[in-house]
């Protein structure tokens, strides 16, 4: 017995039980991801996320807790389809501490707060979004489709409606020569927006995205070790949220974890000490080096 998973669920989700509610990407145009760029997007019928939602209680029991719904961004179904969705799984179980989902924050400030307060009250509970940069021009040309104001509009309304949420920031995408704004203009929109978490990610190239191409044709320098440290220094420093930072993926150099303000101090010494090591030992670096190409692996 199965039903239909969605291949990508973010590390906090390792433990929830995942369920598939449209295909693909609706944008796909991301110039470093290649997650979805054979998969046509699709929203699947309710009627067969209602049999996987009973297929998975079968499986698992009914005292599951947590759960996450893919593919990319499925705050584009509307909100009545959402609402169908959501009351079949608390039907189904009876336990439930949370439901979250993939959105888009041009998807949300297209949504009215009504639609997004329903989907709220149904059960959906907590929102991952992908900031990647706040950066106006990096936005651009890494063609996230979005600006630094709509993401900071798209967070407000997700956090008015009821919504945690947690914003993910892509380490390295401004390369060697634009950390710095890039750090400046990410630090600009998560206090404009005052998420619940802050994830960190570090670029990895891959296949079949056009940043990868980019790079092997030299026309984009990778970031280096002490680079995306230094740029993670700058933008904790300026950082004025309430919010928890969470260094949770493999292909980070360096574990930050802290809640901010209170831990603020704690976690610029500990970049500090890393960038320190980095200039005076060797096999560290080599280390840090090495941890892309394995991450890539």
């Amino acid at each position: 017995m199965s039903y239909e998973h969605p291949p990508y669920r973010p590390p906090s989700e390792a433990g929830s039980v995942l369920f598939r509610l449209t295909r693909g990407c609706p944008w796909n145009q991301c110039t470093f991801c290649s997650m979805y760029k054979d998969t046509p997007f699709e929203r699947r019928p309710v009627e067969e996320i209602v049999q996987d939602i009973q297929r998975a209680k079968e499986i698992y029991g009914p005292h599951v807790t947590t759960f996450f719904f893919g593919d990319s961004n499925s705050l584009i179904l509307d909100a009545g389809i959402l609402e169908q969705i959501l009351h079949s799984l608390y039907d189904n179980f009876q336990n439930i501490d949370r439901v979250t989902s993939y959105a888009r924050a041009k998807t949300l400030c297209k949504k009215s707060l009504e639609d997004l307060r329903r989907i709220r009250k149904a059960g959906l509970t907590l929102l991952h979004i992908g900031l990647e940069t706040g950066d106006a021009e990096l936005l651009t040309e890494i063609r996230k489709g979005v600006t630094p104001d709509q993401m900071v509009e798209g967070c407000v309304r997700a956090r008015e409606a009821g919504f945690e949420v947690s914003l993910y920031v892509l380490a390295g995408i401004g390369g060697e020569a634009k950390w710095q704004q890039h750090a400046t203009g990410t630090a600009d929109v998560i206090n404009r927006a005052d998420p619940h978490f802050i994830r960190i990610r570090t670029y990895v190239p891959t296949p079949y995205s056009s940043l990868y191409d980019r790079e092997k044709n030299n026309q984009f320098q990778l970031a280096s070790p002490e680079t995306i440290l230094r740029e993670q220094y700058l933008l904790i420093d300026l950082l004025e949220v309430t919010s928890q930072y969470l260094s949770d993926h493999v292909s980070n150099y360096v574990p930050v974890y802290g809640t901010l303000p209170d831990d603020k101090t704690g976690m610029l010494e500990t970049l500090d000490r890393a960038i320190g090591d980095l200039s005076s030992n060797e096999s560290y670096r080599r280390s840090l080096e090495m941890k892309r190409h394995l991450t890539h692996l």
